[in-house]
């Protein structure tokens, strides 16, 4: 069996393929589990909207760096970037039930199969039909397949056969969280640790981004892979911050640190330092051997830690390498709600953790969630924050559950409430 395809390699392969023939259909959209922002992908599959798959085909044929593999009338497999990717195509008067049935997931389009047969209807990539007559309904949207099934649109991140369509047909589905309502990133990392770009470039970018505030986040001392910053680093990056500041006043920039939860359970910086900082973040990089149980003590003694704001990547999965550690998730979920302690969800497409069905879990219990793209240059931050909000959504997180769609001064009152500071050095 194939090996899987981290999300970030197979959207970067995908969006290249589809800037690049995008003249030359109607539409062009990725499908199956890449639409749906699985953390990995089994195929890369795109759909494309057109009356002439072969012009399509044809343009595909003649690119740089890409070799057909297979080309039937409406399908082309093609090789690029060492990866195999399948086109499918569709007419636009049936590109909603093309879209549907190619964007799966399985178990999702079982769950509307069987709505559609009490309706005497049956889905598929050639559109809707009619049992009794055969004829092909138009659905040139997703919206009008829902529509004849009874049913609200249901985004493509909640199609996993997770309760979704009983949520739509009772209209309990939530309104989830919008990459626009992002209003700052509390996650990154500069040229200060193992990050590519100065924080000036990173400021500048979120500012493009119409970002409200961020927070500059290198790493702590212990992560010495990554370039951790000793105290007296930390201060000599704090008078760069506020440098930066003076050149950008139109959006706030939080100083912080990534901070290692140590063997112990203490943090890689002592106190009288962490309460110079308006951010902490505390992350458990090195299991250092110890059991789930050992872990979770180790995350609950930090928790409940007063200056401690945000816990990082909580499992600290390394997607398609690593699983998460083993975590007693009801007790840390208690002790964040208790303690005011935001959980995150990483951007970073290794991480992509809380993943969605750990999210999902989070906010049912009450926590409150940060997602941030753990960014380390500046050309990724928006990427790695759409991957970060397409995993909360998979998690059915709403606007109300997420820290950083809150506006600034919002922000403040919420670090000022677990830390006793007022967040405005």
């Amino acid at each position: 069996m194939a090996a899987r395809i981290p999300l970030g390699r197979a959207w970067t392969v995908a969006q290249a393929l589809i800037n690049a023939v995008s003249d030359r259909v109607t539409e062009i959209l990725p499908a199956g589990s890449l639409r749906r922002f699985n953390a990995t992908v089994g195929n890369i599959s795109l759909l494309a909207v057109t009356s002439s798959p072969s012009e399509l085909f044809d343009r595909l044929a003649t690119m740089p760096g890409v070799k057909i593999l297979q080309r039937e009338p409406a399908t082309s497999v093609v090789q690029f970037e060492r990866e195999r990717v399948t086109f499918y195509t569709t007419a636009p008067e049936t590109a909603g039930a093309a879209l549907v049935h190619y964007t799966g997931s399985s178990a999702h389009t079982h769950e509307l199969l069987r709505r559609a047969r009490m309706r005497d209807l049956d889905i598929g990539p050639v559109g809707v039909r009619v049992l009794k007559t055969g004829e092909i309904l138009p659905t040139q949207s997703e919206g009008q397949v829902y529509d004849l099934l009874g049913l609200p649109f249901i985004v493509p991140e909640l199609r996993e056969g997770q309760g979704e369509v009983d949520a739509a047909e009772a209209g309990t589905l939530p309104t989830l969280v919008e990459r626009q309502q992002i209003r700052g990133d509390l996650h990154m990392h500069s040229t200060w640790s193992d990050g590519r770009d100065d924080i000036e470039l990173m400021v500048r970018q979120s500012v493009a981004l119409g970002y409200e505030y961020i927070a500059i986040t290198d790493h702590s001392l212990s992560s010495a892979g990554a370039g951790g910053l000793t105290t007296e680093r930390l201060r000599r990056q704090r008078r760069e911050v506020d440098e930066v500041r003076r050149r950008f006043p139109n959006i706030a920039i939080l100083h912080g640190s990534e901070v290692d939860i140590l063997p112990d359970g203490s943090l890689d910086f002592p106190d009288a330092v962490l309460a110079e900082l308006d951010i902490v973040l505390a992350s458990l990089h090195d299991p250092a051997g110890q059991s789930g149980n050992q872990l979770t003590e180790r995350y609950l003694l930090t928790i409940q830690h007063p200056l401690v704001n945000i816990i990082t990547h909580p499992t600290n999965r390394l997607v398609g390498y690593r699983t998460g550690y083993d975590l007693d998730l009801p007790r840390l979920f208690e002790a964040a709600v208790a303690t005011g302690t935001i959980l995150e969800i990483d951007g970073a497409p290794m991480h992509l953790d809380m993943d969605g069905a750990l999210a999902r879990r989070a906010v049912d219990a009450g926590v409150m969630v940060s997602i941030d793209s753990d960014c380390h240059r500046a050309e990724s931050l928006d990427r790695q924050m759409l991957f970060g909000v397409a995993t909360a959504r998979r998690g059915w997180c709403e606007a109300r559950h997420v820290l950083n769609t809150r506006p600034l001064s919002e922000l403040r009152e919420i670090l000022k409430r677990k830390r006793g500071t007022d967040g405005r050095r």
